[in-house]
């Protein structure tokens, strides 16, 4: 299969760049199994369209600030790192941009030092693994990602996140995801007492989104494309 077979226009104008108010508001498509018909809905019309008895499977990973501005020491360049996964305790496998500006060795503040990242080697296929260190004063590392990390927003979305929640489910519990499982954003917590009101069961999974999501599919024929794993 060719990358190429997947290929279908999509002007930048239709791609919503903030999140709509109301989270259940978001227009729903609705295919019928049997006759293959397309039908225009809403998502707050969950409850009308499931039955009494149908599962809803949910993920339930929290994403991470993952996304961190620093400045290099000494020469105050400016650099980027995206954590992606926690190897050990303080280290994390991550992304670095630019890469030639993260070599083994190199530091970077971040927060204006209340945060501070070394690079201690370079993976296969580029990524970096970095110790970070800080003053337990300020907090433990996810307090200091909430305090001064971003969410690490899709490549086609150019526009500020002023709310973190909106990039989080309304029931988010095991943090470690890099990216929101997005399909779950629409639910809120009416709408779920709805669902269970109509008698619709709910289970629980936790896959955290990872690298795989941030990095395009490079080769021409998708089945030498490499997928990374999830935890």
């Amino acid at each position: 299969m060719k990358k190429s077979d997947f290929y279908f226009d999509l002007p930048d104008e239709l791609i919503a760049q903030s999140p709509i108010e109301h989270r259940d508001h978001a227009r729903l498509l609705c295919v019928s199994r049997m006759a293959g018909a397309l039908e225009h809905r809403y998502f707050y019309e969950l409850p009308d369209i499931l039955s009494p008895g149908d599962l809803l499977v949910l993920n339930d990973s929290k994403v991470i600030p993952a996304r961190l501005l620093g400045i290099k020491e000494p020469t105050g360049a400016a650099i980027e790192f995206l954590l992606l996964e926690k190897k050990a305790d303080d280290i994390w496998e991550i992304l670095v941009r630019p890469g030639r500006k993260a070599m083994p060795g190199t530091v970077v503040s971040f927060g204006g030092g209340i945060l501070r990242g070394e690079v201690l080697d370079i993976l296969e296929g580029g990524n970096r693994l970095a110790r970070f260190s800080y003053d337990l004063g300020h907090g433990d590392f996810y307090a200091l990602l909430d305090q001064i990390g971003l969410m690490p927003l899709p490549h086609y979305i150019t526009e500020k996140l002023e709310d973190n929640t909106r990039y989080q489910t309304v029931y988010a519990k095991d943090r470690g995801s890099a990216a929101a499982p997005t399909a779950g954003l629409h639910f809120t917590p009416d709408l779920l007492n709805r669902l269970d009101e109509k008698g619709i069961d709910r289970a629980f999974v936790t896959l955290h989104v990872g690298l795989g999501t941030f990095r395009p599919v490079k080769s021409d024929n998708i089945e030498d494309h490499r997928m990374h794993t999830e935890h």
